[in-house]
C-alpha cells in the first residue's frame, strides 16, 4: 500500500470520481452486480472500494470528489471537437455516473461538480488549495492532465491496472523519469505534444522526444517562441546542436525551428495550453476548522452503513465501517 509517511502536514485526498467509474465500469460489467434496488452497481461499488482502500492507505484528514458537469462543456465550447472520437458511453455507466454525486454525498462526503468544467479542474483546484493551506495533496485519477498539478507537496496515484496497490505514486522525480521533464513544465510539454485522448493535436511534427529536449535545453516554451521570433532561433539551434554533440543523436535542429516556425505552431501551442489548464480558483467548500462538514473524516457510523450496505456488498461495507468511522486502520500514519 501506498503509506505517507509521519508529517506534519494535514492531507488532502482528491479523487477524480468519473475516472474510477469509467475503468471500474470497464472492469467489473461482466459481474452485473446490481445494488438493493434492482439497479446496475458494479462500476459504483468498485469506485467506493477503491476509496475506501485508499483512505485506509492514506490516512487523509479529508477527501474532496470531483465530478464532470455532464450538461455543459466550456472546453466544448471553446473547440467543438474536443473529446470527440470516443466511443458513445454504456447507458449502464452513465445511469450510475448521475448517481455517483447523490451516493457520495449521502456518505457525507464533500462533492463538486463546476458549472461547466470537469473532474480535473477540482483535482487542480484541490491542489492549490492544499498548497495554500499548508496541507500536502494526493489526487487519484488515470488521467495524464493532472501529471500538471504534481509537486513537492502534491503526487497523483495515476491508476491502472492492477488497482490501488499496483498503481504508481507519481511525485516529481518519477515524472521526470517518465518524461525527461520536471513537474513544473509537464503542462507545456503538453501542450506541444497534444492528447489524443482529447482528440488535440500538438505542434506539427514534434513528439514528446523532441519537447522534453526543447525544455530541458531552453528552459521553458516562452524561452523557445521569444528566440524563434526575436532571434531567428538562433539559441534554439545552438542548443539543440550541442545536445546531439553530446548524446550522438542525430541533428533536429533545422527540422525543429522549421516546424515551430510555422504559422500555426504557436497557436496550437497556445491553444491546448488554455484547454488544458486545470482551474486553480474553485470553491471547494472545504471547512476544516468545523467539525463534521462534508469532506472531514472520519464519517457517521449509520450512514455508512445505509449507504454501502445499500450495495449489497457486505465484505465492502465491513471495510467501510472500519476505514470511515474512525476505528483504527490497518494503514496510513501511526
Amino acid at each position: 500500500m501506498h503509506a505517507i509517511p509521519d508529517r506534519p502536514r494535514k492531507l488532502l485526498l482528491a479523487v477524480d470520481a468519473p475516472s474510477l467509474l469509467h475503468r471500474n465500469h470497464h472492469a467489473r460489467a461482466h459481474t452485473r452486480h446490481l445494488d438493493r434496488g434492482g439497479r446496475p452497481a458494479w462500476a459504483l461499488h468498485g469506485m467506493l472500494r477503491q476509496i475506501i482502500e485508499s483512505i485506509d492507505a492514506f490516512a487523509p484528514d479529508a477527501v474532496i470528489f470531483g465530478l464532470d458537469d455532464r450538461t455543459a462543456s466550456y472546453r466544448r465550447d471553446m473547440y467543438p471537437d474536443y473529446k470527440a472520437g470516443r466511443a458513445e458511453k454504456d447507458p449502464e455507466l452513465v445511469d450510475q455516473l448521475d448517481r455517483a454525486g447523490a451516493l457520495l454525498d449521502a456518505l457525507g462526503l464533500a462533492t463538486l461538480t463546476p458549472p461547466g468544467l470537469e473532474a480535473d479542474d477540482v483535482n487542480a483546484s484541490a491542489a492549490t488549495w492544499a498548497g495554500e493551506n499548508g496541507w500536502d495533496c494526493v489526487v487519484i485519477t488515470s488521467d495524464r492532465d493532472s501529471f500538471a498539478h504534481i509537486s513537492e507537496h502534491t503526487r497523483v496515484l495515476r491508476l491502472i491496472d492492477g488497482g490501488i496497490n499496483g498503481s504508481p505514486l507519481l511525485t516529481p522525480r518519477a515524472l521526470q523519469i517518465m518524461y525527461g521533464v520536471p513537474a513544473e513544465r509537464y503542462l507545456e510539454f503538453a501542450a506541444v505534444r497534444g492528447d489524443s485522448s482529447d482528440n488535440l493535436p500538438g505542434v506539427k511534427g514534434i513528439g514528446e522526444k523532441t519537447a522534453a529536449v526543447l525544455l530541458n535545453h531552453m528552459g521553458s516554451m516562452q524561452a523557445v517562441w521569444a528566440d524563434v521570433e526575436h532571434n531567428d532561433g538562433a539559441a534554439l539551434v545552438a542548443a539543440l546542436d550541442s545536445w546531439s554533440d553530446e548524446t550522438g543523436a542525430r541533428r533536429i535542429s533545422a527540422s525543429t525551428l522549421t516546424r515551430l516556425q510555422a504559422p500555426e505552431a504557436r497557436e496550437r501551442y497556445e491553444f491546448n495550453l488554455r484547454l488544458m489548464a486545470g482551474r486553480t480558483d474553485l470553491d471547494l467548500g472545504l471547512t476544516p476548522d468545523v467539525p463534521g462538514t462534508p469532506g472531514l473524516l472520519p464519517l457517521d457510523i449509520a450512514r455508512v452503513e445505509r449507504v454501502v450496505g445499500h450495495l449489497g456488498m457486505e465484505a465492502t461495507t465491513t471495510l467501510a465501517l472500519r476505514v470511515l468511522t474512525g476505528e483504527p486502520a490497518s494503514y496510513g500514519r501511526p
